[in-house]
C-alpha cells in the first residue's frame, strides 16, 4: 500500500489552543482519511499558520503551566505559558497535539509533519 504525501494548511487565527491542538492531532493522525488504519503512517502534513492570533480562554495566558518531570527526586519543573512562548512560540500547541496523540513509536514520526509559523 503507497500513499502520496497529503497537505493541510490549518489558519490558527481565532481558533482557542485546545480546539486546535484536537483538530491538528485528527489530522495527523489520518482520522478523516477513507482507508484510516491506527497502525500505518498516513503520510500527512499539517501546517500551521497565523499562531500569534491564537486565542486562550480565561486567565490561562497568564496563569497556565506547563509540567514535565526529569526522571530524578524532586525533578518536577513547571513553567508558564509566557515563560514558555518567548522561547519558542509553538512549543505550547506542539506539546498539546503530542499529548493527544497515542503514545507509541508512530508518535514521533507523526510530530516530525508538523510545522508551525508565526
Amino acid at each position: 500500500m503507497t500513499s502520496k504525501l497529503k497537505n493541510y494548511d490549518i489558519d490558527a487565527g481565532g481558533k482557542s489552543l485546545g480546539r486546535l491542538a484536537s483538530e491538528v492531532a485528527s489530522l495527523l493522525r489520518g482520522k478523516r482519511e477513507v482507508n484510516y488504519m491506527p497502525h500505518l503512517d498516513p503520510m500527512i502534513t499539517v501546517r500551521v499558520f497565523n499562531f500569534g492570533k491564537i486565542i486562550l480562554t480565561g486567565k490561562k495566558s497568564t496563569q497556565k503551566i506547563f509540567y514535565h518531570y526529569t526522571g530524578y527526586q524532586g525533578g518536577l519543573k513547571a513553567i508558564k505559558y509566557p515563560d514558555l512562548i518567548k522561547k519558542d512560540f509553538g512549543r505550547g500547541l506542539k506539546l498539546a497535539v503530542l499529548r493527544m496523540l497515542n503514545k507509541n513509536r508512530l508518535r514521533a514520526k507523526l510530530m516530525k509533519r508538523l510545522t508551525i509559523e508565526k
